[in-house]
């Protein structure tokens, strides 16, 4: 197989807001999308239908650019892209000159055969973060990984590819930021120095363009900021999927579903979500119902609803072929199902048997799918589980010759679950009438944020599948995505009281806090361990409604900046070594202020790595000096957990469900520091849309170390808070602080006091 490197350019001009760089070999253009992001792209095959799945936004229409000699100079007020004319090669650096990346000069972009690849040099002290749900450390410094969405069933610590494709990293050398995305949906490959002597790193696609976007921002948050508003934020998350979740593959009746929802209710655990996976179906069809085992699905789930529960249900993207079938009568009529190219419907099998796939690159076939959904909103679902959609299928990979529309399956595999989730979030908003749907996928590509939540497959019980699930999640939070679970216990394998324990503990501060097990595995309910262990796991759950306040402004955060509830410290502490260091890149933040450290069951002692700033045991309010490493006592009752000092972290009294009012009582907890600090309080009605045209409550909760000062801002929006009194809760202060108001149009009763909580 020939190798080809692109060479001298022959042509230069601007052409419809675009730098046209032409060689013998390709053509090259250039976007500016705003002072900040460049995109490059270099085709052999320029099309003009320029369409991605993942950008939203579109480029200027004029930027700066000279062309000097053998050199094209392309400049905005953050960026300087030198583009070498002899031969083509694309470096980028700061505004002051500092280089950010640069292609190898030797071998740039190159093809073997549809094979795209671009070399780029590696410096010395360079560091890379991202691509989402990868395997390995959170520095990927000598790492090579492959983008194909993958059913990775019984993965370990190492598998790699898993179930979702984020082609987006960020570099870190000498002091500097910048990200890359490539947005190529075929297999693609990333290597950070891992296969070249660390001489260079390169990455690349089987076929398609080498078409990437640049990211100039300095600091990690800013370049997830420019990266989330080129490729979308979430929409505000409905209330109720950031209470405690319980599921089951399988709860295997209606009745066994609403014992378990009543035993909650008992019991006085807080929970607000039950699951169907799939055996609620009739044969594993989508769309249907066990008539014997779920023989009154709106009986069930209005029962559910009357103890404070939601429902979600599991949808699968395989049609069983059955005559008596509806959707594939439908599908089939329509022709909306993969065919290989001389139109023969394709085939394979998968939980219903034999099936068919619809194409959801078709926005005819999104919006049949989407209607489909009738089926379980009319009795009541508002929650939708989008499984096996890598896609999968028994036997794993489909055929490269499967064709869905006018594409073949290499270009789609990878955005095949993005679309599916697509169609079920448009489809399900359609038909709530103005309720927020939850929608959970397991395989994504850049862009999914806009859609769907995500957890991280079928994991195992372990210790090391806990931690690693952590480092998951952690990760995703670097791709835009920011409502992300694991499956808490370990999907497969039976775990020890004390994982069980332990990994509830990380529950509170999970984004999304689901418990699930595999058929065949222990069951995993609460109550499960012991009455002594029950009592632990209680208390965690109850941690997490206390924390609903802080965590609802935190996705307010997530909507508003792309900035992930769950935060590797290389976002805010991106020149500290030691949070690249293998025993400490676990820890992450939650929000603005509450550090994690995750920690297996078997230890009841732990060094935790503090960054500079001080720090308070949540648990016991005990300071500590930041900069360090200090060795913490972590008993099964006590995950060990920090609020920086300066910390504004809005809470509320024990409720059982998110349903439930409260006691109208708001505690605003305020950790002493030497420096200012504030917090964006958030609050909407949790179910519609009406935020979106201003019925919400915000205010912004600042302190002043000086002035020793708590200044609750104006509110905006004009949402009435649940909140009718506040009370001020004191850490590590002594002798008098203050409370102070901007009151405009609502106010609250206020009191204070040093109290722990």
């Amino acid at each position: 197989m020939q190798l080809e490197i692109l060479g001298n350019a022959d042509i230069v001009t601007e052409q419809n807001g675009a730098l046209v760089i032409k060689t013998r070999q390709a053509e090259a253009r250039v976007w500016v999308y705003s002072p900040t992001i460049i995109r490059v792209c270099i085709s052999k095959d320029f099309s003009g239908l320029d369409e991605s799945l993942a950008v939203i936004e579109k480029p200027l229409d004029d930027f700066t650019w000279q062309h000097l000699t053998d050199i094209v100079e392309l400049t905005t007020s953050a960026l300087k892209l030198i583009i070498n004319l002899k031969p083509l090669r694309f470096n980028f650096y700061a505004a002051n000159g500092q280089p950010l990346s640069e292609d190898d000069q030797r071998f740039g972009t190159n093809w073997q055969g549809d094979r795209v690849i671009n070399y780029r040099k590696l410096y010395a002290d360079e560091k890379f973060i991202g691509l989402g749900e990868k395997a390995g450390d959170l520095n990927r410094r000598g790492c090579n990984y492959v983008n194909w969405n993958t059913d990775a069933a019984m993965h370990t610590i190492t598998t790699d590819p898993l179930y979702k494709t984020f082609p987006f990293f960020i570099g870190l050398h000498n002091g500097l930021t910048y990200g890359l995305f490539f947005d190529n949906t075929h297999k693609s490959y990333f290597d950070f120095g891992a296969t070249t002597a660390e001489q260079m790193s390169w990455f690349g696609a089987d076929g398609g363009d080498m078409n990437y976007y640049f990211f100039g921002a300095q600091g990690v948050r800013n370049i997830l900021e420019d990266y989330t508003w080129l490729t979308g934020r979430m929409e505000m998350p409905p209330l109720w999927s950031l209470g405690y979740q319980q599921c089951r593959w399988s709860y295997m009746s209606a009745d066994e579903v609403l014992d378990v929802a009543r035993k909650f209710r008992e019991k006085n655990i807080p929970a607000d979500v039950m699951y169907c996976d799939i055996d609620y179906m009739d044969g594993y069809k989508i769309f249907t119902w066990n008539k014997e085992t779920f023989p009154d699905p709106k009986g069930m789930i209005d029962e559910l609803k009357a103890m404070n529960f939601r429902l979600v249900t599991i949808v699968d993207p395989g049609i069983k072929i059955d005559e008596n079938y509806n959707e594939y009568k439908e599908g089939v009529d329509k022709h909306y199902f993969a065919t290989y190219p001389n139109g023969e419907l394709y085939t394979a099998s998968v939980w219903p048997g034999r099936c068919h796939f619809p194409d959801f690159l078709n926005e005819d076939v999104r919006d049949w799918w989407g209607a489909s959904f009738k089926a379980l909103t009319d009795p009541g679902v508002e929650g939708f589980w989008n499984d096996m959609n890598e896609p999968a299928a028994w036997g794993q990979n489909i055929p490269w010759l499967v064709k869905f529309g006018d594409k073949f399956m290499p270009e789609i595999r990878n955005v095949y679950g993005m679309q599916m989730a697509r169609a079920t979030y448009n489809g399900t908003k359609g038909l709530l009438n103005n309720k927020r749907p939850f929608i959970l996928t397991r395989a994504a590509y850049a862009g999914t944020q806009r859609y769907s939540a995500v957890w991280t497959g079928d994991n195992a019980a372990t210790d090391e599948h806990m931690l690693f699930g952590q480092r998951l999640v952690n990760s995703l939070g670097l791709t835009g995505m920011s409502l992300i679970g694991v499956d808490i216990g370990g999907f497969m394998g039976n775990p020890t009281p004390e994982l069980m324990v332990r990994w509830n503990s990380l529950g509170p501060y999970t984004p999304m806090y689901r418990n699930h097990a595999a058929l065949g595995m222990s069951m995993r309910e609460p109550w499960q361990w012991g009455k002594a262990y029950e009592q632990v796991i209680k208390k965690d759950i109850e941690q997490r409604y206390k924390l609903l306040p802080y965590i609802y402004s935190g996705f307010y955060q997530s909507t508003q900046t792309g900035l992930p509830l769950s935060r590797t410290l290389a976002i805010d502490y991106t020149t500290d070594e030691n949070v690249f260091d293998t025993k400490y890149q676990n820890q992450f933040l939650f929000g603005d202020s509450i550090l994690v450290a995750p920690i297996i069951s078997t230890v009841e002692s732990v060094d935790v790595y503090l960054p500079v700033g001080d720090w308070y045991r949540l648990s016991t309010d005990e300071k500590f000096a930041g900069g360090q490493v200090v060795n913490i006592s972590c008993p099964l009752t006590d995950l060990p957990v920090f609020v920086k000092a300066g910390g504004i972290i809005p809470m509320q009294n024990v409720i059982q469900s998110t349903n439930e009012a409260g006691d109208g009582v708001l505690l605003i907890h305020v950790w002493n520091g030497d420096e200012a600090s504030e917090f964006v309080f958030y609050e909407d009605d949790g179910t519609s849309y009406d935020y979106q045209s201003g019925v919400y409550y915000k205010r912004v909760i600042s302190f002043d170390p000086q002035k020793r000062e708590v200044v609750f801002g104006l509110v905006e929006g004009s949402f009435v808070s649940k909140h009718s009194k506040v009370q001020v809760v004191w850490h590590g202060f002594e002798g008098d602080s203050k409370v102070g108001m901007e009151n405009n149009n609502q106010s609250f009763t206020i009191s204070y006091s040093y109290l722990s909580f």
